[in-house]
């Protein structure tokens, strides 16, 4: 541990950012398991309300640098993907 009075504050400030950071991500984590299993229990109408909640939860976690800008586009991208893809299968 730290003796120096900045040291002693740089890893108070630093664990008060990990227990944020680590917030975001499990909240980031949750809503992509949502459309998930909305997806596996075929409840398109669920999993499209649940993306749009899903988008704002990533770009937000990702504008805070929790999360790369790029891996929350892509994961946006393919979650998208999924739902057009079950939405597409049920209309049919």
């Amino acid at each position: 541990m730290a003796n120096h009075p900045s040291a002693l504050k740089r890893a108070r400030q630093s664990q008060a950012a990990r227990q944020r950071n680590m917030m975001q991500k499990s909240r980031a984590k949750s809503a992509v398991k949502e459309i998930r299993t909305a997806l596996d229990e075929n409840n398109v109408e669920k999993a499209k309300e649940a993306l749009k909640e899903t988008v704002s939860t990533l770009q937000k976690t990702a504008s805070k640098g929790v999360i790369h800008k790029k891996k929350a586009a892509r994961k946006i991208s393919r979650l998208a993907r999924a739902v057009n893809r079950a939405e597409a299968r049920k209309a049919s």
